[in-house]
């Protein structure tokens, strides 16, 4: 079975569950190896998500000649 992609909140809102039954230490061992395996991919797959939105995040700008430019955030300057 194909497993479904989730959304960021999604996925975070799951981390946050098992982080929580992890920290509860009320889970056997197999259950808690399973339940790792799983927060481990999906922390993986948010910071796949949140790298793809940093890359993403521009600042329109106005270059030397007046005309609207896109400029990386971190390249801006506050």
């Amino acid at each position: 079975m194909a497993e479904k992609k989730l959304s960021f909140e999604q996925a975070m809102a799951r981390l946050e569950e098992i982080v929580t039954a992890m920290e509860r230490g009320e889970a056997p061992l197999e259950e808690s190896l399973t339940l790792f395996a799983e927060g481990t991919k999906l922390l993986k797959q948010c910071t796949a998500l949140l790298d793809k939105a940093e890359q993403q995040v521009t600042k329109l700008t106005r270059g030397a000649d007046g005309e609207p430019r896109e400029v990386p955030m971190e390249d801006v300057e506050e």
